[in-house]
């Protein structure tokens, strides 16, 4: 039997699932995954918009010409959707975005490698076809109303419930891009620590990573507006893993936090059933009314765990995903940082050391501050600028013991530096892009947009 498609009888089998991931430390990869807007000049709006699905200059056409480059195409229904090679995929976001989900690889170097490829296909594949690609946490020119959605089945139903839960679901889905890195664990004790260490965190991390200013043409008063977004979109699957910072937590509350998350869909035969609102718990007995008597597989239990969008995310890997998207830079930069602290050497007990005495409270707190005010946010007194300059240093310590070195002999602590300039100017992303805005551009979005793109 295909073990994706082994029925579950008992939540043991799903606390199973994620001992499965284990890794041996010697065996631990990482990987990345980030997001860009695709554009391009429409003469009659005398400005840059977003690319439909269809059409000469779409998405559909985009996605055609990139799978000339040896990627196989992936379609539901008879829509093009995403494109395959080995263990990386590009697959469509809601509102039209183009995500690298990297492969898992040995070395920072191997991955940010990875990113500069893709980044350099696309580029060239832009240039053919008049498209801009853009990295930035939130779209900045256009309103939600013009942005288009595009035609993958499960974005339906998503659309249909996310209104149910908060006023800025469907923003989210459409109009926000990030940078995410992917992360092995070698036990549940060793899962624990880095999830614990990393929940408490990753508020700062947003403050490093901040680069969505604008919002429709001009400054919306955040530093991560992306962030601030998704504080309205769906408490029951969104934020701070508050389940991560109680003295229980493991695989088992883990499952049980899950299960708690209400359903979106099950899939059968290709064909995506709605089931938005739903308990998988009520599933996993048997019970949900509209497919009674049938019990979940784990290929329905994986599809669940990916519809929990909490900054930090817990499946056979830990995903830490809470920073806007950004230039090539910062997106080598972000899996630097949490491999540097995450695999380094006493770098968690280091890093520990700085906020073992920050609650949920001010965890919770302090992720709605950094949104607005970035690097000068505060959490017990101290300055995020400040807590960031420690944990950098820590990371580059963990990056620099790894050893691990490219051709012309630069450890991995090389992908730090951009972040050492972003602290060296007391300034985020989002500052001195709307620093330039003003000075470089003269408020032009669109000159703004050629001159950021990839």
């Amino acid at each position: 039997m295909n073990k994706n498609t082994e029925k579950i009888e008992d939540k043991e089998q799903l606390i199973t699932w994620f001992k499965t991931g284990f890794k041996k430390k010697s065996e631990w990869m990482v990987g990345t995954e980030h997001e860009k807007f695709a554009y391009t000049f429409s003469k009659n709006k005398n400005k840059y918009i977003p690319l439909s699905y269809d059409g000469k200059i779409g998405i559909k056409s985009f996605l055609k010409e990139l799978s000339k480059f040896g990627w196989e195409p992936i379609f539901e229904e008879k829509n093009l959707i995403a494109l395959k090679k080995e263990l990386q995929s590009i697959t469509l976001e809601p509102g039209g975005q183009i995500e690298l989900s990297g492969a898992p690889l040995k070395s920072l170097h191997n991955t940010c490698k990875e990113t500069n490829e893709h980044l350099k296909l696309v580029k060239d594949i832009g240039k053919k076809l008049d498209i801009l690609l853009v990295g930035l946490g939130v779209r900045p020119n256009e309103s939600f109303s013009e942005v288009p959605f595009m035609p993958k089945a499960r974005y339906q139903i998503m659309r249909n419930y996310m209104p149910k839960k908060g006023k800025r679901g469907l923003e989210m889905m459409h109009s926000t891009c990030t940078v995410q890195a992917n992360l092995d664990f070698d036990s549940e004790q060793d899962m624990i620590n880095k999830i614990k260490l990393a929940v408490k965190i990753q508020p700062v991390v947003t403050a490093l990573f901040a680069n969505s200013p604008f919002y429709e043409g001009s400054y919306n008063g955040y530093e991560s507006l992306r962030s601030h977004i998704w504080t309205d979109t769906d408490p029951d699957r969104c934020g701070v893993l508050k389940v991560a910072l109680k003295e229980d937590f493991g695989f088992s509350s883990y499952v049980n936090y899950a299960l708690s998350v209400p359903m979106y869909f099950v899939v059968r035969k290709n064909k995506y059933i709605d089931c938005a609102g739903k308990s998988f718990s009520d599933f996993l007995e048997g019970k949900l009314d509209i497919m009674p008597g049938e019990k979940p597989t784990i290929q329905d239990w994986e599809n669940h765990l990916s519809t929990i969008f909490t900054d930090v995310r817990l499946k056979k890997i830990i995903e830490v995903r809470g920073a806007d998207a950004g230039n090539w830079r910062r997106t080598c930069a972000l899996p630097a940082f949490w491999v540097g602290i995450l695999y380094g050497e006493n770098s968690i007990g280091l890093a520990e050391r700085i906020c073992d005495k920050w609650t949920i409270d001010d965890i919770e707190n302090l992720s709605k501050r950094v949104a607005k005010k970035g690097l000068d946010a505060e959490i017990c007194g101290e300055k995020v600028l400040d807590v960031a300059k420690n944990l950098i240093e820590i990371s580059r310590s963990g990056l620099i013991s790894r050893n691990v070195k490219d051709a012309i002999g630069n450890n991995e602590s090389i992908y730090l530096n951009v972040l050492e300039e972003i602290l060296q100017k007391k300034n985020s992303p989002a500052r001195e892009l709307t620093k330039s805005f003003k000075q470089k551009y003269n408020h032009s979005m669109q000159e703004l947009l050629k001159d950021i793109a990839y």
